[in-house]
């Protein structure tokens, strides 16, 4: 288990996070975005959740 590695896949994942958050309190939110940010974060916690796991 890398510590470094998980530790930067749950920055992107708060990133992610952070991000989609912005986006849904719009005035007029990208839906299209919204949905493409909620992929990446789903792939980024499946990510995670490989590397947590144990070989």
């Amino acid at each position: 288990m890398n510590n470094s590695h998980i530790s930067a896949l749950r920055t992107k994942h708060a990133q992610l996070q952070a991000k989609l958050e912005r986006e849904e309190v719009r005035p007029m939110p990208d839906t299209s975005l919204i949905h493409t940010l909620k992929k990446q974060k789903l792939h980024v916690k499946d990510m995670l959740r490989q590397e947590s796991s144990p070989a």
